[in-house]
Formats: C-alpha cells, structure tokens, sequence
C-alpha cells in the first residue's frame, strides 16, 4: 500500500485500515480525520502521542485482536498475519522457554486482569520471557502506562511494514 492510498481512501475505510495498526477505534478514527499524513514516521509519531492518552478500556478492546506471546495465532485476518510474522522468533524457542512463557502469560493475567503485551518484533525468546518476568513486578498503573506504550510501539513497527517501499510494489 502507497501512503497516498491511505491518505486518499474514504474515512470509513482509512480507520479500518487504521485498527489492522493498533485496534482502538477513536485513535483509528483521529487518524483517518488528521489526514493526509506526509510520511509513514508521521503516522507512527501521530500513534505514539495518541497512546500517552490511552486507558484501560482502549488497552483491553485492542487486546481482543492480539495473540498472546508464544501462541500461534490462529486466524487470517491482518493482525494474525502480523502477528505471526512479530512473533517469528519464537519459532525456534526450546520447549523449556515456551513452558516458562506460558506460565508468565497466566501469572500476568491473574495479576492484572489482561493479556500481556510486548513488541515482539526483533526480540528472542529469553527476552521476551525476561519482560513478561520484569513486568510482573510493575504497580496497576504502571502496568497500563507500559501495556499502551507496547501498543504504539506495536503499531507504529505495523506502520512501517504496511508502507515499506516492498509492500507498496516500489
């Protein structure tokens, strides 16, 4: 996809695209408003000031199209593809890891309540089993400032990727 693409499409179908991003439907809305953006780092800073003001409610509705770290996931949609390909390096994780992994997943939800959340992209196995650990220790609010800067950080890397010079046939 072109930028110009983006910046061109009708409101309705820009913040579709938007949530395949980062799936919080008033940023997806805003973006799709403050078009035309001049390049694919102004959208990603445009996501990263809007998270600064996200709350749990924005958090939690993105998760639902989020796969937990160390899952597979399961459907064909544009998050699942862009998740399986932010997740790829776990593929050669040891069962051992993916045991502990799991079990942080469970620890983080009884402890806050959701799913936990970290870029993945570029990331080994044993840090993001490190995170999951680190992250365990954060107070509620804490927790939920660094959840929502995860989610940017998420969105702006799927920014990117959608308009890399490869993905827009240039």
């Amino acid at each position: 996809m072109h930028l110009e693409d983006f910046n061109r499409a009708p409101a309705d179908e820009a913040a579709a695209i938007a949530r395949t991003w980062a799936h919080v439907p008033r940023w997806a809305a805003d973006a799709a408003r403050r078009r035309p953006f001049a390049s694919p780092d102004e959208l990603a800073a445009h996501v990263r000031r809007a998270a600064r003001g996200w709350g749990a409610e924005d958090l939690d509705g993105a998760l639902a199209h989020h796969a937990r770290i160390g899952e597979t996931p399961r459907g064909s949609g544009p998050e699942d593809a862009a998740s399986r390909r932010e997740q790829a390096g776990l593929s050669d994780a040891d069962e051992e890891v993916r045991s502990r992994l799991a079990d942080a997943n469970a620890r983080y939800a009884a402890r806050f309540g959701r799913t936990f959340l970290v870029r993945a992209a570029g990331r080994g196995p044993d840090e993001l089993l490190a995170e999951a650990e680190r992250r365990l220790g954060n107070g509620d609010e804490e927790e939920l400032r660094e959840a929502c800067a995860a989610l940017a950080e998420i969105a702006a890397l799927r920014i990117r990727d959608a308009f890399a010079p490869e993905k827009a046939g240039a």
